[in-house]
């Protein structure tokens, strides 16, 4: 994760941002989350089947960041336990 926001709450831009979405990819990452000021230059310097290949989600505030990072994954109905999570220490 990288990037700043105001004390309002507001998603500044970041720089880098094709180094670090093909890093992402390397990495297994297939969802990001990036500043809506970046999308001119994912549109820019990202291809077409990067861009196709990836979720990528346009943000402006802190509020937003949060919905999209904190939500429950995706069930792929092939995870052992009934697809529920456990949390390390917690019963």
């Amino acid at each position: 994760m990288t990037g700043e926001i105001t004390l309002s709450g507001r998603v500044l831009p970041v720089g880098g941002v094709k180094e670090k979405v093909l890093a992402a990819r390397r990495a297994g990452i297939r969802e990001v989350i990036l500043p809506r000021q970046n999308e001119k230059n994912v549109n820019e310097d990202l291809t077409e089947d990067l861009r196709r290949e990836l979720t990528i989600h346009f943000v402006q505030t802190v509020d937003e960041v949060l919905l999209l990072a904190l939500q429950a994954p995706k069930s792929t109905g092939d995870r052992k336990g009934g697809g529920r999570r456990v949390q390390p220490g917690v019963q």
